[in-house]
């Protein structure tokens, strides 16, 4: 259950970095009031309209929806750029840190000798009596 939760919230953050980071255009054309073409990514194409639009949409009737109503809007939404780290910046107090930080995370994984033997110091208990053999319990 524990190792589920971890993967499930690890996905998500890393779906969050990913959305938060990258950015994306979305380009409408509208002649009229009537959505012609849209496009992720790129740039829409122009239904041979003039190049300077001169009326707004509203003033456009159907007999001038041809060439002067045409209008291109586009939405931009830029992701953040702070993600990225400078490594030519670090001043030396960080440096340090990062220094010590990694010798001390390395050295936590030193392992211990194969051959120790933590109860080689200490006698086993007297034996008293033999419950085996008092109980008649015997292995086969």
């Amino acid at each position: 259950m524990k190792a589920t939760f971890r993967k499930i919230t690890s996905s998500v953050m890393a779906l969050i970095v990913l959305f938060s980071t990258m950015s994306f255009s979305l380009d409408m054309h509208f002649c009229g009031d009537h959505l012609v073409d849209f496009s992720f990514f790129d740039h829409v194409d122009n239904c041979m309209m003039k190049s300077q639009m001169s009326k707004s949409p509203r003033e456009c009737t159907m007999m001038d929806m041809d060439m002067d109503c045409c209008t291109d809007v586009e939405v931009v939404l830029q992701g953040q750029d702070d993600l990225k780290i400078s490594f030519d910046q670090i001043t030396f107090d960080q440096q340090v840190f990062i220094a010590s930080y990694v010798y001390s995370y390395i050295n936590l994984f030193e392992g211990f000798d194969q051959h120790v033997v933590p109860f080689k110091d200490y006698s086993p208990p007297p034996l008293i009596r033999d419950l085996q053999i008092l109980d008649q319990t015997f292995l086969i």
